[in-house]
């Protein structure tokens, strides 16, 4: 395998404690995985292509097994490979999509608001910084199919539905928004900010004022961004933002609470 650079393993240096400090060596499965991370991202490794087996790098890195088992295990979590089982099992090259990304950093959010290290006013900072552009650069940028599939989010009888099924419009509505803006770094940092602040709404009790407003706010919203108005867009929804607000409070409260009582 031409393209492996064996792993030099080395052992830090002993000094005296009042000597300059010595930068701490790597080990060795991250040398190995950092190895196969660049071979990935730089295109010498495709997507699709199937790795050696571990014995093989194992020999060709220098390493043992358990070290490329490891390293192996640490590219799968980043979404660089993934390993099939069976007659045509292995590891296989992959390359980490916006989804990928995006549910990464929501179970990541997820965690620190439970640990509430985040919040509840940094979730709502961070989503109008995000979704109010957002739909600025839709009302621009978008196709004629976003304008259909917006309108198909908005239910047409949303009191006859379940609770559950008036949040799964909501949610679509905001991800067709983020999604026609066109930048694909704003649908990552945007979807699991929303995602995060959509579960505890969701599991809120709101009434039927509440989803026949959101409705409303969001036709407002499309048509702006039909109407290639881009202020507007911005305008109507920074409002329907602002709107949600206490409901965010309120249903951030309820879950303090139930936290506290456990």
């Amino acid at each position: 395998v031409a393209w492996v650079r064996r792993v030099v393993v080395t052992t830090p240096v002993e000094r005296p404690a009042d000597s300059m400090g010595v930068r701490r060596v790597r080990k060795a499965y991250e040398q190995v995985a950092d190895q196969l991370h660049e071979l990935i991202v730089g295109g010498q490794l495709a997507r699709g292509e199937r790795l050696p087996n571990e014995n093989t790098l194992a020999h060709e890195f220098g390493v043992s097994r358990a070290t490329v088992r490891e390293a192996l295990r640490q590219l799968a979590a980043q979404k660089l490979i993934h390993t099939a089982k069976g007659a045509g099992g292995g590891s296989y090259v992959t390359m980490p999509t916006a989804d990928h990304i995006s549910e990464f950093l929501r179970t990541s959010l997820n965690l620190l608001t439970e640990a509430q290290d985040v919040s509840l006013e940094e979730l709502l900072e961070a989503r109008a910084a995000l979704e109010v552009p957002a739909a600025g650069l839709a009302a621009k940028r978008h196709r004629a199919e976003d304008i259909v599939r917006l309108r198909e989010a908005i239910p047409a009888k949303p009191l006859e539905l379940s609770t559950l099924d008036q949040f799964a419009f909501n949610e679509r509505f905001h991800s067709v928004v983020i999604e026609a803006c066109g930048n694909v770094l704003l649908t990552v940092a945007a979807q699991p900010v929303f995602s995060v602040l959509q579960t505890n709404l969701a599991r809120s009790s709101l009434g039927r004022r509440f989803h026949r407003a959101i409705n409303d706010q969001h036709r407002a919203i499309t048509a702006a961004i039909e109407a290639g108005d881009a202020r507007a867009a911005e305008r109507e929804m920074a409002s329907h933002l602002e709107f949600l607000r206490p409901f965010y409070e309120k249903a951030w409260r309820h879950a303090v609470t139930a936290v506290e009582r456990r």
